[in-house]
């Protein structure tokens, strides 16, 4: 069952089902039907051989124009104990999560609840920076601290316990009383880090006066039919109620235990499985979370181009190329690693949940060769943009 904090804020109802106008058919059931007989020969020859050299252990989802054409699970979920991972085990989603977190915040600018320019303020009075809005955190143009290495700082200098997690409050608290110094100032350049996330979850929970758990699990899960997705936090659960054990260190010697850094949610928190994010990627194009014309907006270039190829929308890594549009997300966190993929154009999603930390993502060029989705890895391109010989 997923969390439930309490939010400061003005409760308001928030509709289960977007507005009739912008939905289309969407059927969770259908969409999710898969035959193993059917199997594509070549999707699966290539990730046994992932699995077998390089080290990939997780489960796999591949599917073009509303089929799934291959979906598996390699591996074990908890190397000690020597459980096998299912097609339906939850992963923390790690970054992934930020995916979900911005459909929520464009989800309540859509209903009037929030303007992108606002300034943090607006909400937290006692927030220690100016002029940070809600545009810059969902483009990570804040120039925040990141919060992880902030809090992971002061527990160990304090000698404070871990096993308890923070609440998104708390850490905003803590910052307030702090005042870490900011790496920039507001829009001077990208930098990736989970505190424009983590905010953007309070805001998310001041907002709507729900919980982050609850808002999502009403506005996002339910709609597109995730019914194997939550949000778990430690600031709740004493143990997190799922069987997959995330790996670090590219050795099963070093499992990893949720800490006081697994409290706050909206940079993570979500836990789900291949199926259930191939239903949010569908959901999402058929309109049913968030308009078209919004979604358009979160998947426009927000930073310069790196590479020629890859930049940063809303909650949204992006490759851009002729006739090509990919919006995707990886994550890393804790033992789990994962890649999210959606190529916009071609109609294919790629979903890989893993619980093993090492370079296997590293190595999907031929994958997605095979798929037709551009290589989605910064070092296949120089500069300019062409294709390099790494």
């Amino acid at each position: 069952m997923p969390l439930f904090l309490t939010a400061c804020g003005t409760n308001s109802a928030h509709p289960r089902t977007p507005p009739t106008e912008y939905t289309k058919a969407f059927n969770p059931a259908a969409l999710l039907v898969y035959d193993p007989k059917k199997e594509d020969k070549k999707i699966d020859e290539f990730f046994h051989k992932l699995h077998q050299k390089s080290g990939f252990n997780g489960d796999i989802l591949v599917a073009k124009n509303g089929k799934i054409l291959y979906e598996n699970a390699l591996g074990w979920a908890n190397h000690l104990t020597r459980d096998s991972l299912k097609i339906n085990s939850q992963f923390q989603l790690a970054s992934v999560t930020k995916t979900m977190t911005s459909t929520a915040i464009l989800q309540l600018w859509e209903r009037g609840k929030l303007k992108l320019d606002q300034d943090v303020k607006d909400f937290f009075p006692n927030f220690p920076y100016d002029g940070i809005t809600i545009r810059l955190l969902l483009t990570h143009r804040s120039g925040m601290m990141n919060y992880v290495y902030f809090i992971d700082d002061l527990y160990r200098k304090n000698h404070w316990s871990e096993k308890k997690g923070l609440t998104n409050f708390q850490v905003m608290d803590t910052i307030a009383k702090y005042k870490p110094h900011p790496f920039n100032k507001p829009n001077k350049r990208f930098l990736y880090n989970n505190s424009n996330f983590m905010v953007l979850g309070s805001i998310i929970e001041k907002v709507s006066g729900e919980s982050y758990a609850q808002y999502m699990k009403d506005n996002v899960f339910i709609p597109a039919g995730m019914t194997h997705t939550a949000v778990y936090s430690k600031a709740v659960y004493d143990k997190i109620p799922v069987d997959v054990i995330g790996h670090d260190r590219n050795s099963w010697r070093y499992s990893v235990v949720p800490n006081v850094l697994d409290g706050p949610v909206g940079d993570k928190g979500i836990y789900s499985t291949v199926g259930d994010l191939y239903l949010f990627d569908q959901a999402l194009r058929s309109g049913r979370l968030i308009k078209p014309a919004t979604q358009d907006s979160a998947y426009t270039d927000r930073n310069p181009m790196l590479r020629g190829h890859f930049n940063y929308g809303y909650g949204w890594r992006l490759f851009d190329g002729p006739n090509e549009k990919v919006a995707y997300h990886t994550g890393w966190w804790h033992g789990f690693r994962h890649i999210f993929v959606r190529d916009l154009n071609n109609d294919v999603t790629i979903v890989l949940l893993g619980n093993l930390c090492n370079g296997s993502l590293l190595h999907l060029d031929d994958l997605f060769k095979m798929e037709g989705v551009p290589v989605i890895r910064k070092g296949a391109y120089n500069g300019t943009g062409e294709t390099s010989d790494d």
